[in-house]
């Protein structure tokens, strides 16, 4: 057991329980839908909504106690993630993309970089995976140059992650870097209408310039393919949630958010068939008439089937962690893969759902401003994600499952 230590931060609200903090994520979901427009125009959800979720706790769902975080577990955390998506994609995009990576610093990071980046226990970080940037070596560290797109997340951020390739040296793969944010420069190039969907996720870009980052502050960027070991810090912390596994929770970041637009369109829907009438005579309220039902019908069972996998998948992760930092069997890359594809089903049912309802719901509500309209355009964005390839992942479970050469991320 890691001894305690004068790094240790007491936690906000040490008899704060799981489900407590869901509820307290479903209690804002009026509030967050009722941010919708601002938050899409300024390109993040509102300051004061930022504020709610801090003191409600959801940044510390997945940061060590000893660090000030609750360690809840990921499904906890998805089950946040998904009623804050019911209040708005978007939102739940960016939060999501600011919280979760307390858990790759957790796992991945040495100690003495996390007791300077989780400092007082606020942090709040985008990860960009892609390397956009250099990392040069310095004395005790390294120079990071470099911009990097679709920072999410980074509009109420304290630090920022990002992967970079050290010049001369990059047949040895990725280094992630983390600095505070007042070290990098955020560009104001997201929202307004300046992507089709997710305006609300303050994916904004960052620019970084000759910033000095220690060496504790950095870790080998290759997460993902350790096949027997799990990462130092479910070690370190004596928590399984550090194991280091992180396709399946990465991925549930930006499938969560889509799964909500659905189950938003989904009360949307039945707003529109509850209080608009048939066009023609007999004109009657539409929810009595079968067609439309029959859409009602179709698209909730695949919204319902989406959150259960994600639900299943969330109790999984941490069933096969716990095993793990028990002694057993290896939380492997095939099970972390194999979740991976699962989420990503969960995904296609989400899109099929909203579809189904926009084109059943009549050309009024594709009317800029229209609320599906807007959940129409959050869960077109998944479409474009690098990740989104169910194709390439589900050969890669085959591969993983035969032995077979490992050509993932």
């Amino acid at each position: 057991m890691p001894q305690q230590t004068k790094t240790d931060i007491g936690v906000p609200e040490p008899d704060l329980t799981e489900e407590a903090i869901v509820a307290r994520a479903r209690a804002l979901i009026p509030v967050i839908r009722e941010q919708q427009d601002e938050a899409e125009k300024i390109g993040h959800h509102v300051p004061e909504l930022d504020e709610k979720f801090t003191e409600a706790g959801f940044y510390r769902i997945l940061q060590p106690r000893r660090f000030g975080g609750y360690a809840f577990g990921m499904d906890t955390f998805w089950k946040v993630i998904t009623a804050v998506a019911e209040g708005d994609p978007g939102t739940a995009w960016g939060l999501c993309l600011g919280a979760h990576h307390a858990q790759g610093l957790a796992a991945w990071f040495p100690e003495q970089g996390q007791i300077e980046l989780f400092g007082d226990g606020n942090f709040k970080c985008p990860h960009r995976a892609a390397p956009m940037g250099t990392a040069t070596p310095a004395d005790g560290g390294y120079v990071v140059n470099g911009q990097w797109d679709y920072c999410s997340g980074v509009a109420h951020a304290t630090h920022f992650m990002c992967n970079t390739l050290i010049p001369g040296r990059e047949s040895e793969g990725v280094l992630t870097v983390c600095t505070p944010i007042d070290n990098v420069t955020v560009i104001p190039d997201w929202g307004d209408g300046n992507i089709i969907g997710m305006n609300s996720s303050g994916s904004n870009s960052v620019r970084v310039e000759n910033v000095f980052v220690p060496e504790h502050c950095t870790c080998s960027g290759d997460w993902t393919h350790s096949t027997t070991d799990p990462a130092p810090g479910m070690a370190l912390h004596d928590d399984p949630l550090f194991c280091g596994r992180i396709y399946a929770m990465y991925h549930a970041g930006l499938v969560i958010p889509v799964i909500g637009a659905a189950r938003a369109s989904l009360n949307e829907y039945e707003h529109i068939i509850s209080t608009k009438k048939t066009y023609f005579a007999p004109q009657v309220p539409r929810y009595t008439v079968e067609e439309y039902q029959r859409h009602y019908g179709m698209a909730r069972a695949n919204i319902e089937c989406a959150e259960a996998i994600i639900a299943q998948c969330g109790q999984r992760y941490m069933e096969l962690a716990r095993r793990w930092h028990a002694g057993g069997a290896p939380f492997s890359r095939e099970d972390d893969a194999a979740m991976y594809s699962m989420v990503q089903r969960a995904a296609q049912l989400a899109m099929e759902a909203t579809r189904e309802l926009f084109a059943a719901a009549s050309s009024s509500a594709a009317k800029r401003g229209t609320r599906m309209q807007r959940y129409y355009r959050d869960m077109s964005i998944y479409l474009g994600h690098i990740s989104a390839r169910h194709d390439i992942v589900s050969a890669e479970v085959a591969r993983l499952h035969f032995g077979l050469e490992d050509h993932l991320f």
